[in-house]
């Protein structure tokens, strides 16, 4: 009897599912639609899952390098020598575009030139018919209405990918304010919002503003979005082929770490950032995130489908040759 009970046991054993893991995750709120997306579809082909919080880049940085949590996203990448004090990983997962997102009642297919973003973000324009915006727009009606800027609230990569296309865009702005993670905005007429989402929010809801928002959530939102005069001196519309045609200028190499900016890039849309993920070396669930983010790689139609461009299949060699060399698989 004790036999065949045993015996009952050991197959049990054998057979019982692994059990589910569960990994936590924030920072970068531009990359949380593709982490929700792709954690769904993990979650249906093994049962593990992943919590991801979009608290912005900055937090995302300090709460990894802290410890507490098991990766962070960030669109602002890492020096390889800021990797190494810290003891992180880092790695790309999409390319993506940040839009300027306006609500002008009645107002649709705007175009801004560099002259018209650089006028508004210094503070130089602060009505909707000033003339140079009106010079590219001669078809539409634009109201005699203050120009409301609307920026993050919290450190964030969108805002230091924004700011570092608009220091590579305008030598004023590089000498008085440069990129980072969070600006003292020049303008008088603005409002903030937290996150991408927040953002978005107060766009959709302020009539006559402007801000920078990630596509997919401009998308999520039905928010009009600009023509930007990229560096060519063409007007870019924000669509998928647009991105795609910047991202070829992404120079991801794992010998720096995948560390890149890409944003004003020689053609395409002008305004390109890369999101990236990084893992303490020394977490005992480094391998799961990896597995996470083998499995969200291999899937690139979820993030084409929400607004990103997918990393290459040669770029996604290259982070899973990282990810090995790294002890994460």
């Amino acid at each position: 009897m004790k036999k065949h009970i045993l015996a009952g046991l050991m197959i049990a054993a054998v057979s019982a599912p692994a059990l589910a893991v569960t990994i936590e995750g924030t920072g970068s709120s531009f990359q949380y639609p593709a982490n929700k997306a792709w954690s769904r579809l993990y979650f249906d082909k093994t049962g593990n899952k992943v919590n991801y919080s979009p608290t912005g880049s900055g937090a995302g940085i300090k709460e990894v390098s802290a410890r507490h949590v098991d990766f962070g996203g960030s669109d602002k990448p890492l020096k390889p020598a800021v990797l190494k004090k810290k003891n992180l990983s880092q790695f790309p997962i999409a390319i993506g575009a940040i839009t300027l997102a306006y609500n002008l009642p009645g107002v649709s297919n705007l175009k801004l030139s560099e002259s018209a973003i650089s006028g508004i973000l210094l503070g130089n324009i602060e009505y909707w018919d000033a003339h140079t915006i009106k010079r590219d727009n001669p078809g539409l009606n634009l109201p005699h209405k203050k120009v409301l800027f609307i920026h993050r609230s919290d450190k964030s990569g969108t805002t230091f990918g924004f700011t570092y296309y608009l220091s590579k865009m305008n030598t004023v702005w590089r000498s008085h304010y440069g990129a980072k993670k969070a600006i003292n905005w020049p303008m008088k007429n603005h409002i903030a919002g937290k996150g991408n989402f927040g953002v978005s929010t107060a766009i959709k809801t302020n009539a006559y503003s402007i801000g920078y928002v990630d596509y997919a959530d401009a998308v999520s939102n039905k928010l009009h979005m600009a023509s930007i005069e990229n560096r060519a001196h063409k007007f870019s519309s924000p669509t998928p082929a647009a991105f795609a045609t910047g991202a070829k200028y992404a120079d991801l190499n794992p010998e720096k770490d995948f560390y890149a900016n890409i944003e004003y890039p020689k053609s395409g849309y002008p305004i390109m950032t890369a999101t990236f993920v990084l893992v303490p070396n020394d977490s005992d669930k480094k391998k799961q995130v990896a597995d996470f983010y083998t499995f969200a790689l291999s899937h690139p139609e979820t993030a084409s489908a929400l607004g990103y461009v997918a990393l290459p299949p040669a770029v996604v060699t290259k982070v899973e040759t990282y990810m090995t060399d790294k002890g994460m698989k």
